[in-house]
């Protein structure tokens, strides 16, 4: 078991989604998060920052995805314990994604401590400038699969 941690050190998993118009829209209707800054071009347009911000949140639910990518990836771990995650640390948004920017999430194992059956991870979110727009530490916990 101890080895299979181990192997799981480094692991990254990358993809990309662009933040089109009908996913912030569809996400605003999902949440009820119909805030200006998100679906109000004029109004965001006398801010500093000029234009509409995607939903911190669903950039959140793009480090999700990335964890499933990862947990998809990790070989021998994933054949011998399910995933669960158990929250995510230190998020920090540090410049904006405007409404069509494309990003770029990153997402790497750190550490694996077979002790606590948990398996943190870097993510990182760039847009296609490869600006750093958010990072965040992930909590991984691995259970083992039943066989009943």
């Amino acid at each position: 078991m101890t080895d299979d941690f181990a192997a799981a050190v480094g692991a990254s998993a990358r993809f990309s989604r662009t933040l089109a118009e009908s996913g912030i829209y569809l996400f605003a209707g999902l949440t009820g998060d119909l805030c200006p800054n998100h679906m109000d071009e004029q109004f965001m347009a006398k801010t500093v920052y000029g234009r509409r911000i995607a939903h911190r949140a669903l950039l959140v639910e793009f480090m999700s995805r990335a964890s499933t990518v990862i947990t998809d990836g990790c070989g021998r771990l994933s054949k011998a314990f399910y995933a669960v995650s158990l929250g995510y640390d230190r998020i920090r948004f540090l410049r904006p994604d405007f409404v069509g920017d494309t990003t770029t999430i990153g997402f790497t194992i750190s550490t694996a401590a077979a002790d606590t059956m948990r398996t943190p991870a870097e993510i990182q979110l760039k847009n296609q400038n490869e600006e750093v727009c958010a990072i965040a530490t992930h909590i991984m916990e691995r259970l083992p699969i039943s066989k009943s």
